[in-house]
């Protein structure tokens, strides 16, 4: 799978996609991840993709040019079919971005991604992409970081990605409404002093839940599937 980015800063991407599993992803050449400079795109000598939005407003937005001349490029580029490319637009009032999602995406051959900055980005550039994804309800300077985010719950998706392909079978969100069980390491116990309101010092003990040290499998199997079915309140509140 090959995953490009549009951005006006390619190498923030550095840092995340050189280290674990992205890493390795790309070493055995199971992924590809190209960032393209949205400045060589640009309308002017001078690297402009941004402006001030028509009628007013603060800061400036990604102008539509230089994305447009950027995706023109990049398909031209693309020999697979069509139906196995999307291109994404970072948008905080884009579709969601789930575990079903991730899923879908990782059936495809081919990931572009308009990574708008500041204050957003000309209304005109959703007619150029595919779908409009957020990855929650909150805002950032920038959309490479929602751009990593997909790359990297798609990518471990991928055949060969993960040491253990089992694990994907039971984690959290693989079927929706669903999250993994809590797991547990040794210790067996863990104890720990607390600093209680009236100064004076409370031992905590942190302990293993009994079944997990019994070695019953069919009733460690029992317990996980009942702790897979719980919120993550009453998760917290059990344990």
């Amino acid at each position: 799978m090959k995953f490009h980015l549009l951005t006006i800063f390619p190498e923030i991407l550095d840092s995340y996609i050189n280290k674990g599993m992205i890493r390795i992803a790309r070493e055995k050449k199971i992924i590809t991840i190209e960032a393209h400079n949205l400045r060589d795109f640009a309308v002017d000598k001078h690297g402009t993709v941004d402006d001030r939005p028509y009628g007013g407003g603060p800061g400036q937005i990604l102008m539509i040019e230089p994305v447009y001349k950027a995706l023109k490029k990049i398909k031209a580029g693309i020999k697979t079919p069509k139906q196995k490319t999307k291109v994404i637009l970072l948008s905080a009032k884009g579709k969601k971005w789930n575990q079903q999602l991730a899923q879908k995406f990782s059936k495809l051959d081919q990931i572009i991604f308009v990574c708008p900055r500041y204050e957003g980005h000309d209304e005109r550039i959703v007619k150029l992409v595919d779908e409009e994804i957020s990855i929650g309800d909150f805002v950032l300077t920038g959309g490479e970081l929602g751009a990593l985010v997909i790359i990297d719950s798609v990518s471990r998706l991928l055949p060969g990605v993960l040491g253990e392909p089992e694990s994907l079978k039971e984690e959290s969100h693989a079927t929706p409404g669903f999250l993994e069980y809590p797991q547990y390491s040794r210790p067996e116990i863990f104890e720990y002093t607390q600093r209680q309101k009236n100064l004076k010092q409370k031992k905590i003990k942190l302990t293993v839940p009994p079944v997990l040290l019994s070695g019953h499998h069919k009733n460690i199997t029992n317990w996980r599937n009942e702790q897979s079915k719980t919120t993550e309140n009453e998760r917290t509140e059990n344990t």
